[in-house]
């Protein structure tokens, strides 16, 4: 017998089927880590049986099938096959059939009236070809994912059903709360971006540096409180590294990655939760499809992907008997630059047209993001002056730093005002001042025409500069050219302590 939805549930139902009734062929359901979403699921498969519908419910990976099965089972659905070769519930006739995408798409799909798909964000070619065959058009496809906003979902699906938010779950007790540290911050200026996220390469020789690994597993033994921890790390040899930390420092730490098998996957999982071990280090495999007891999240993998973060944080908010909150040690700096998972929202799918982006790396936000406690690390929610955790006041200070460039004029949201474009004669007029001052100071004869490229971005190569005299500099040229000398001055000491 299904066990009883919670009035969230019993609300995502209610839209999905007005979703159905108005039209929609291939809705998308947003529930958030926590909702309850492997019963509700169940409910929809339950409600989709008792009209005598054929169900194909799809799962992302072969590892999730039995796993799905035993929820299904557990709610009372027991005529379920399973399209998987030599599988012992192999049954074509059952009419709910569970599947993963790798075998979908190496068999012929068989009748079905309602076809669900589990962590729909992940949208497989298959399942695009699939949703656009003419024969299945009539069929409706429906979607379940807690981050549903991969680029271009919104080609294939047709309406976004936001059943709940990560806030609104933690307010009613259904998810944890969470603290967030940000203890050391890693260097990825030198990290290219690849397909919207951080080379991983380059990204796993910059979180490697001895002194980072090093932080992160003192940070834990200061901060983590013994908590049953999570650690994501970049990749094999990071997640490793960070193992060997940890044990080198007394902390039984596990270790699992795509290719951990999965009776030694469970033998961690049994561990774990037995406190045999206190931190298992992962390499993205413990994001989605786990329901473990986790108070701790060192988050020391960055990522520019929300869906990636969101899903990272989700598995720290299950509650549990005896947990307060879920303690989040972010040496990555994701925090800073995607603000808290509760600040994400996105109320449609992504059309896959460009988006105006302030930095070039994701949508520009429209909420300030959170601020770090310069005493304790703590990230502090937007606007609070005092630190929650440690009760901390800073005095107002300046945050301008001085670094070679020019101060420009800020209009609105911080935005540089648009200066006027000078005038043919105001450049000459300038020109001539510049080349007045080098020939006061001695300068060599390409200066004056260096600092004219610097000053407006372009060469005077206009024929009306050739024959150009030199004019003693007023006060307005006089000044520029003393922050001129200024800004390379301090662009020489950049470099060089860059090169050291």
């Amino acid at each position: 017998m299904r066990r009883a939805l919670f009035d969230h549930q019993v609300s995502a139902m209610q839209m999905l089927r007005a979703s159905l009734g108005s039209g929609h062929r291939r809705p998308m359901l947003q529930a958030p880590t926590g909702f309850g979403k492997t019963l509700l699921a169940a409910a929809i498969v339950e409600g989709a049986m008792n009209k005598g519908n054929r169900v194909v419910f799809c799962v992302s990976a072969v590892s999730l099938i039995n796993q799905t099965v035993e929820a299904f089972w557990y709610d009372g659905i027991r005529d379920v096959g399973v399209i998987q070769a030599a599988h012992p519930m192999t049954d074509w006739s059952r009419p709910v059939q569970v599947a993963s995408v790798q075998t979908l798409q190496r068999r012929k799909l068989l009748e079905a009236d309602v076809v669900v798909i589990d962590e729909a964000h992940n949208m497989f070619d298959f399942y695009r070809r699939w949703m656009a065959d003419e024969d299945w058009q009539k069929v409706p496809f429906i979607g379940l994912s807690a981050t549903p906003w991969a680029r271009g979902l919104g080609k294939h699906f047709d309406d976004l059903i936001i059943a709940a938010t990560t806030q609104e779950l933690i307010d009613k007790g259904f998810l944890s709360k969470f603290r967030v540290f940000a203890p050391s911050h890693p260097d990825l200026s030198g990290v290219k971006t690849v397909a919207g996220d951080y080379d991983e390469g380059q990204l796993a020789e910059a979180m490697d540096r001895g002194t980072l690994t090093a932080d992160i597993v003192q940070t834990w033994l200061e901060r983590g409180e013994g908590r049953p921890t999570l650690c994501f790390g970049v990749d094999r040899a990071h997640a490793r590294k960070l193992q060997d930390r940890f044990e080198a420092a007394g902390v039984p730490t596990g270790y699992i990655d795509a290719n951990t098998p999965t009776d030694e996957r469970e033998a961690i999982r049994k561990r774990f939760h037995a406190g045999e071990i206190k931190v298992v280090c992962n390499v993205g495999c413990l994001t989605t499809g786990i329901d473990w007891d986790v108070r701790c999240i060192i988050l020391a993998r960055p990522t520019k992907s929300e869906m990636l973060y969101v899903q990272i944080i989700g598995r720290g908010l299950r509650i549990a008997d005896g947990k307060d909150d879920c303690l989040i040690l972010d040496h990555s700096d994701t925090t800073l630059k995607l603000g808290f998972v509760t600040d994400i929202h996105h109320e449609a799918l992504d059309d896959g047209k460009p988006k105006k982006s302030s930095a070039g790396d994701r949508p520009e936000r429209d909420e300030p993001l959170p601020k770090e406690c310069p005493k304790c690390a703590f990230l502090k929610p937007a606007r609070v002056h005092v630190c929650p955790n440690c009760g901390f006041a800073p005095e107002r200070q300046s945050t301008i730093e001085c670094a070679p460039g020019e101060l420009v004029e800020l209009a609105s949201k911080g935005r540089a005002k648009k200066k006027p474009e000078a005038t043919m004669d105001e450049k000459i007029s300038f020109y001539a001042q510049l080349k007045g001052h080098a020939l006061n100071r001695g300068y060599a004869p390409g200066w004056a025409y260096f600092a004219y490229v610097e000053k407006f971005g372009v060469r005077p190569r206009d024929a009306r500069f050739d024959d150009v005299k030199p004019q003693q500099p007023g006060l307005t040229v006089a000044n520029w050219i003393r922050s001129y000398n200024i800004r390379r001055s301090m662009g020489r000491k950049f470099a060089a302590r860059g090169a050291a």
